[in-house]
């Protein structure tokens, strides 16, 4: 079904590339979970095969890949091991938004630009256990002062996925002086930064996204980085749809599993496999009409998202996308297993894996309540406009 969406020639290269690393990842996704390791030697693989940098623009050197080339390969990566795919994501849709949108000055970014480059790996840290996720507005608990010409950071974040291999923490802090949020960039090596490993949960074990720590941490005026006029709830970002991608992918992976055990597993009440069964062909049928939904509407948005003639006309479609995949892709895993029955729940089946970690999806932002809550809006003030056209 993807090979519908692949259109060019630099699309297929990487995604030959990804392939090579199928097998390796698809081996060693089951121990990560188990054991909640971080998947830095996949990580590093990534580094090495230059795809921490496609999302640079090839005029700093990278090379230049759309939010649909990313979903792309995000997905296929996914289903290969969703940790290694959501961790790396972040990377790639945090450098994606900066050069996109310019959100620093030339010297940064040209800075910044040969990091990437260097095999450098960012993440945004703005999560905190007080404010709960950054995009209802909180205000973050972490606070920058300056004193004696340098600023002084000192908080706790949460939810810091791929902690133990980042070079940098693009980190939210309350300003007082400037009553504003401010985003830092933190080099992983600065006196006073520490990593609590606190990752232990049942879903996305290998990302590594533990509590970042800053106990008077100190850096210069060129460390701070975007004082952005909204903090939350700004512009649309179509880079994070690296999230729903992710979590397609896992889906994908929970759907070739099922069919292949429909066509494989041949109990002796039956004459052949359960792939001949009416209600395991139903199952099959609802598999794929959610994925292909799935995929024609992330696909389209991401598009849209790439066209600068059609993307000023997007409004809601990223968390309507992130809404809708997430749990579809919930609704794909939990039909799989009813396929697959009572050895979905073996801990050796990758089943259970992949539904633990869809769920996590619920939890990225946005989260559903506000994606529609935003859409009720949108309609009410559209229609009021109209009604006051009229009038």
């Amino acid at each position: 079904m993807l090979n519908l969406f692949v259109k060019t020639e630099i699309q297929k290269t990487w995604l030959q590339r990804l392939r090579e690393h199928e097998r390796k990842f698809k081996n060693n996704a089951a121990e990560i979970d188990e054991f909640a390791l971080f998947p830095e030697e996949n990580i590093q693989d990534l580094v090495r095969m230059g795809y921490t940098s496609i999302t640079l623009p090839a005029t700093y050197g990278g090379e230049g890949l759309t939010v649909y080339d990313m979903v792309l390969f995000q997905e296929t990566l996914a289903s290969f091991d969703g940790s290694t795919a959501l961790s790396i994501g972040w990377n790639l849709g945090v450098i994606g938004e900066i050069f996109e949108k310019k959100l620093w000055n030339d010297d940064q970014l040209k800075f910044f630009a040969k990091e990437v480059l260097n095999g450098a790996l960012v993440n945004r840290a703005v999560s905190e256990a007080q404010t709960g996720s950054p995009t209802r507005g909180g205000r973050p608990g972490t606070t920058a002062i300056k004193k004696e010409g340098v600023w002084v950071i000192t908080g706790r974040k949460t939810f810091t996925t791929m902690s133990p291999v980042l070079t940098y923490f693009l980190t939210s802090a309350w300003i007082e002086e400037k009553q504003k949020v401010g985003f830092f960039l933190l080099h992983k090596d600065l006196e006073g930064l520490t990593i609590d490993e606190t990752w232990d949960v049942i879903a996305m074990r290998g990302t590594g996204s533990h509590d970042l720590v800053l106990q008077n941490v100190r850096v210069d005026d060129a460390k701070l980085v975007e004082l952005p006029e909204m903090p939350s709830g700004g512009p649309i970002n179509g880079w994070n749809l690296h999230i729903p991608a992710c979590y397609l992918g896992i889906a994908q992976a929970a759907r070739d599993y099922a069919v292949h055990f429909a066509n494989h597993h041949a109990p002796n009440s039956l004459d052949g496999p359960i792939s001949q069964l009416p209600n395991v062909q139903q199952l099959l049928g609802e598999i794929d009409l959610e994925l292909i939904r799935a995929r024609h509407l992330i696909y389209s948005v991401a598009a849209a998202y790439d066209d600068a003639s059609r993307r000023g006309y997007l409004v809601n479609e990223i968390g309507v996308v992130k809404h809708a995949i997430t749990n579809s892709a919930i609704t794909i895993v939990d039909k799989a297993m009813r396929i697959v029955g009572a050895k979905s729940l073996q801990r050796s089946n990758p089943l259970q894996r992949y539904y633990r970690d869809v769920r996590a999806g619920l939890h990225n932002p946005p989260m559903d309540d506000m994606t529609i809550k935003k859409l009720a809006l949108s309609a009410i003030d559209q229609a009021k406009i109209k009604s006051a056209k009229k009038d």
